[in-house]
């Protein structure tokens, strides 16, 4: 009879419990990642435990992130695959140089960078614009991307559509967490949603491809667009999980009121 370890029931009802959530039956989940259903039925009931590799590639095939990888990987006795690094550890030095050159070079316009939680790690100058009038508590490190944008004291009370671009932010925070379940990102997301307002849907809160975030400033309206960039191929977890999150103008008039902020700020400072 096989003898039945720890490890190999820790890991078994772990790949069930993400097949289930996945979705997928035994043998879709083994013909993706190179085994026979009857191995994998194996390791599910804790009969066989499956090697370092076939872990790597059913965590693969059942899309896993690099953290949850790590953890099945420890789930069966294994050493995690892949590093966390700070995101000041001198491994990731290369990253930060290019993230502040593309943070630089999206100027005139707001950008910044976010970990997994949305804790702002880096940010251009133009991220003013989203900071104005904002309550010291939320602006000051370390400072929460999405929390500033809809707590009552940040962003929220200049934010015009916020009960429908608002919903955009949770929404895809909860469907996140849903994928890659997260208790500090559920409890975020409750947090989140008892700021938003009833929801008001409208023609006019979309610009005909996207919604856009309709923001008062002291300088006057602005629409922006919201777009979200990640390392696709990354191998270290923190690297994995950090966003860069910018912002475009979805008319003339926001871009010409974001150039004219910048064009003064520079031109105070070099007074």
């Amino acid at each position: 009879m096989p003898t039945i370890t720890t490890s190999t029931r820790e890991v078994g009802t772990e790949l069930r419990r993400w097949r289930d959530a996945r979705r997928m039956t035994q043998l879709d989940l083994a013909v993706r990642a190179g085994t026979t259903q009857r191995h994998l039925s194996f390791v599910e009931t804790g009969r066989s435990l499956p090697g370092r590799s076939l872990v790597l590639r059913l965590a693969e095939s059942l899309g896993l992130s690099l953290r949850e990888r790590n953890a099945l990987l420890d789930a069966a006795g294994y050493a995690p695959a892949f590093a966390e690094s700070g995101f000041d550890d001198p491994r990731l030095r290369p990253v930060r140089h290019a993230l502040g050159q593309v943070l630089a070079g999206h100027m005139p316009y707001p950008a910044l960078v976010a970990g997994r939680h949305g804790e702002v790690l880096a940010a251009n100058t133009a991220v003013e614009v989203l900071t104005e009038g904002a309550a010291s508590e939320l602006v000051t490190e370390p400072i929460n991307i999405w929390r500033l944008a809809l707590h009552p004291r940040g962003m929220a009370a200049r934010v015009d559509n916020l009960s429908v671009w608002g919903r955009h932010i949770v929404e895809g925070l909860r469907a996140e967490s849903v994928r890659h379940p997260d208790p500090q990102l559920d409890d975020l997301v409750n947090e989140l949603s008892g700021y938003l307002p009833a929801l008001v849907p409208a023609a006019e809160d979309y610009v005909g491809f996207a919604v856009p975030l309709r923001l008062r400033t002291v300088d006057g309206p602005l629409q922006l667009i919201t777009t979200l960039t990640s390392f696709a191929t990354a191998v270290d977890v923190t690297l994995a999980e950090l966003h860069l999150e910018a912002w475009l103008p979805a008319d003339e008039g926001t871009a010409q009121i974001l150039r004219s902020r910048v064009a003064a700020s520079t031109l105070g400072q070099s007074r």
